[in-house]
């Protein structure tokens, strides 16, 4: 379960991954939320010229039983927003004002992690920790600005004494996950979930019995599809922050997550190496 549970992020974040029949049933729900808590699941299917077989199948791609759970899901979710939970992602457009630029970017990237606890699930959060509290070794993957966050992510992990490292290049990512076995926790991150160079190591970690867990888009993903354990994330679909500004904030709050419940449920035996980490930059600082 999630978080903050809101169907109608997960139909968004999911839409561009469903079947084309599925994808009509999501765009027309999504473009017309008053009146769906209202609708019979025949008059859904002719309104979206589906079946409705095709609904019930939409239905149970999201997570529900039949069509009366879905429904009563929506109408709490349409219940539950208010005037600003309904604003959209707003994109940068070109001249606009810096303080335009400034609120936008901001409330975008609060939006992002808002979103995201509507479809993370906290038992696969759960799981994450323990298996990261029992592993020989943590390894992060990721390519471009998701190698940012496995850079940021090992920076963490070692501070609490855990043999960690992280991966950003093609290369060295296939070299090295050769190497990893089932005592190993192998994390890969990648909002796409397809990136070819993520997905052939993959490949890899998993015949060589490594936990995997993968951070990505909540979507249907070769990598959330092989991964044990799946930590989704919600991002938005506007075209400037394609630079991976949302999904980069988005994964940065999961492994601030991961590390904190670590820390936290592991803080006896880690306070003396966070002590230590910490007064060593403070002195460093301080001969400067």
């Amino acid at each position: 379960m999630a978080i903050n549970d809101n169907i109608l992020i997960k139909i968004r974040d999911m839409k561009e991954s469903l079947t084309p029949v599925e994808k009509l049933v999501a765009e027309y729900i999504l473009e017309n939320l008053e009146e769906i808590p209202h609708l019979s699941i025949k008059s859904l299917a002719q309104l979206t010229k589906t079946s409705d077989a095709s609904v019930l199948r939409f239905c149970k791609t999201m997570g529900y039983k039949g069509y009366r759970n879905f429904i009563v899901s929506i109408s709490a979710s349409i219940g539950s927003m208010d005037d600003e939970q309904k604003d959209q992602y707003t994109d940068i457009q070109p001249g606009d004002d810096l303080s335009i630029i400034i609120s936008n970017i901001s409330r975008n990237n609060s939006k992002s992690i808002e979103d995201t606890l509507s479809v993370i699930d906290k038992n696969e959060i759960a799981r994450a920790v323990k298996v990261l509290r029992e592993s020989s070794r943590i390894v992060f993957f990721g390519i471009g600005a998701s190698g940012l966050v496995c850079i940021d992510a090992e920076q963490k992990f070692s501070r609490i004494n855990k043999m960690c490292h992280s991966y950003t290049d093609g290369h060295s990512q296939l070299t090295n996950a050769t190497l990893l076995d089932k005592s190993d926790v192998a994390i890969f991150i990648s909002n796409s979930g397809s990136t070819i160079e993520i997905i052939e190591s993959l490949d890899i970690v998993k015949k060589n019995g490594a936990t995997v867990i993968a951070i990505t888009k909540y979507n249907k993903s070769e990598l959330a599809e092989k991964a044990d354990i799946v930590l989704s994330i919600s991002t938005p679909e506007v075209t400037i922050r394609s630079g991976a500004m949302g999904s980069r904030i988005a994964m940065l709050t999961v492994i601030d997550i991961l590390f904190a419940g670590v820390a936290s449920a592991e803080y006896k035996k880690v306070k003396k190496y966070l002590s230590k980490t910490h007064d060593i930059i403070a002195s460093s600082k301080h001969r400067k």
